[in-house]
């Protein structure tokens, strides 16, 4: 799940993310319907885009935590497809990137 600030980068990437088709993406601007989402369906990965609010994403990162502790977090900076894809395939493999956060 990508969840960001900006609703067109937001629907780039989820584009970008379910034109693989072993991965199945989804995404968000909304702070309370990212929780909403996390809870209803089977997220592996964690992506938070660039602009949302310090607070809020340590509380996201808390509410995610607590509700699947092995959620993977990484902080999605932009950077291209090739980027992307990297971030998830590393994450989803259990190894770390720069931007992984937990």
């Amino acid at each position: 799940m990508y969840i960001g600030t900006h609703a067109e980068i937001m629907q780039t990437v989820v584009r970008l993310i379910n034109k693989n088709e072993n991965w199945n993406g989804t995404g968000t601007t909304l702070y309370s319907e990212a929780k909403e989402l996390f809870i209803k369906l089977p997220i592996d990965i964690i992506l938070l885009g660039c602009g949302i609010d310090e607070d809020e994403e340590m509380q996201l990162r808390d509410f995610f935590k607590l509700h699947k502790p092995s959620i993977k977090i990484v902080q999605h900076y932009g950077g291209g497809s090739g980027l992307l894809y990297n971030e998830i395939a590393i994450a989803l493999s259990g190894g770390t990137t720069p931007n992984f956060l937990s």
